[in-house]
């Protein structure tokens, strides 16, 4: 293993130790595996469902404190503020934990799209084209 492999698996694991989410917020979550929990982004007036991202604990913590959406990059094993390089930000209105414990459902006010694609939201086009039950 190189020493940035060993770095960035260092960062990320330290990402998921070290946190200020409130104790009592975070007993409440059920994470995956990957120490994360799934984050279902939609516009706070209307209810469109712009996007699913992941949190873990101090991503929800910035979240819920900065009034600005924070996400845990899989890909990149790091933290991201929604809009930071695209100028596309997500400004919070409330934050909902579902009834297990392993979904939230943050409503925001969307500024510019949602989606990377530059679409508003990310389930634009998209139709699977499922039956319709009677």
């Amino acid at each position: 293993m190189s020493q940035n492999q060993e770095t960035r698996m260092s960062t990320a694991t330290d990402a998921f130790t070290t946190h200020n989410l409130d104790p009592r917020i975070a007993e409440q979550l059920s994470h995956n595996e990957a120490g994360l929990v799934a984050a279902i982004i939609q516009q706070y007036d209307t209810k469109e469902v712009l996007m699913l991202g992941w949190m873990n604990d101090e991503a929800l913590h910035r979240t819920l404190t900065e009034g600005r959406v924070t996400f845990w990059s899989r890909s990149r094993q790091e933290y991201w503020r929604k809009g930071d390089t695209s100028g596309h930000y997500q400004s919070v209105h409330s934050v909902s934990l579902d009834c297990d414990g392993d979904a939230l459902l943050v409503q925001v006010d969307q500024h510019g799209a949602a989606c990377h694609t530059g679409s508003r939201t990310c389930f634009d086009d998209r139709d699977l084209y499922a039956e319709q039950a009677v």
